[in-house]
């Protein structure tokens, strides 16, 4: 009977803090915004494409927003991802592309093609680098508005001009912001999709996007979201989602090593917040 007693009395095995690979960690519990884990987590970094959730929540925060509303695809567009070696949608000049089609073609392939496209769309001016600027100018609005002190953007896609960065902690908290847009919610856990655009000439063609994020493609329990980012300076970023029993875990790494080590990462860090 005393051995029963000193073995039920053992206390649980105490959670060890998962080591990463990236130079900055963050997660947070989505329900209570309690911190489950911390690695220089208001550090800042360079962001690179993680910056587009930033992108499509100001496209979703548009009054009297239509979805469906048509965009030409400008020649500035496929020139400009061309020029910058850029990660791309793919987009053919002349067709008409949505703004939810463009939201996929910004979330998933991760297009700067896309962004541009919106940036254009929803600034305001009468020349397309007065309209970028301003949308540029909304994003950090919105990251002020958010309470983020130690995030400022200077592209609409990553692409920044030195001073494009953001902490672990803010990127999560303006995931966790855009998460709640159901429109976001829906976009970001998409794994593939295909999307009818009309052509220039009035005809039809299909698009076929697949998400960039390895941990949503491998089937990592759960996983909701979010984006992927990478670049010369950034590294390899993620932000990530997941929900597990009614508890959705949200974070982000920053500067990781590869795009294998930042997904391990990711799940590392998401397997010790549910065990939490």
């Amino acid at each position: 009977m005393i051995a029963t007693g000193a073995l039920s009395a053992a206390p649980a095995q105490a959670l060890t803090t998962p080591t990463i690979a990236a130079k900055g960690g963050y997660v947070m519990n989505n329900g209570t915004a309690k911190t489950l884990y911390t690695k220089a987590a208001d550090t800042r970094r360079s962001t690179g494409s993680t910056t587009k959730i930033m992108t499509a929540k100001v496209v979703l925060s548009q009054a009297n927003l239509n979805l469906d509303a048509k965009v030409t695809i400008q020649k500035a567009y496929s020139d400009y991802v061309v020029a910058n070696n850029a990660s791309q949608a793919h987009l053919i000049v002349g067709d008409q592309v949505t703004v939810r089609q463009l939201l996929y073609g910004l979330m998933l392939p991760s297009g700067c093609d896309a962004a541009y496209a919106l940036a254009d769309k929803f600034g305001t001016g009468t020349t397309r680098a007065a309209r970028v600027k301003s949308f540029i100018g909304k994003m950090n609005t919105a990251a002020k508005n958010l309470g983020l002190t130690n995030t400022h953007f200077d592209s609409f896609d990553g692409i920044g001009n030195g001073s494009n960065y953001s902490t672990p902690k803010d990127l999560t908290k303006i995931a966790s912001s855009a998460m709640k847009n159901s429109t976001f919610k829906t976009v970001v856990k998409t794994k593939t999709t295909t999307q009818k655009v009309t052509t220039k000439s009035g005809g039809y063609r299909n698009y076929t996007w697949e998400n960039t994020n390895k941990s949503l493609l491998s089937g990592y329990s759960g996983m909701i979201g979010v984006k992927t980012g990478s670049g010369p300076e950034a590294k390899y970023c993620l932000v990530f989602a997941a929900t597990r029993n009614g508890k959705t875990v949200i974070g982000t790494v920053l500067a990781s090593t590869s795009i294998t080590a930042r997904e391990s990462d990711a799940k590392k860090l998401m397997n010790y917040a549910f065990a939490k």
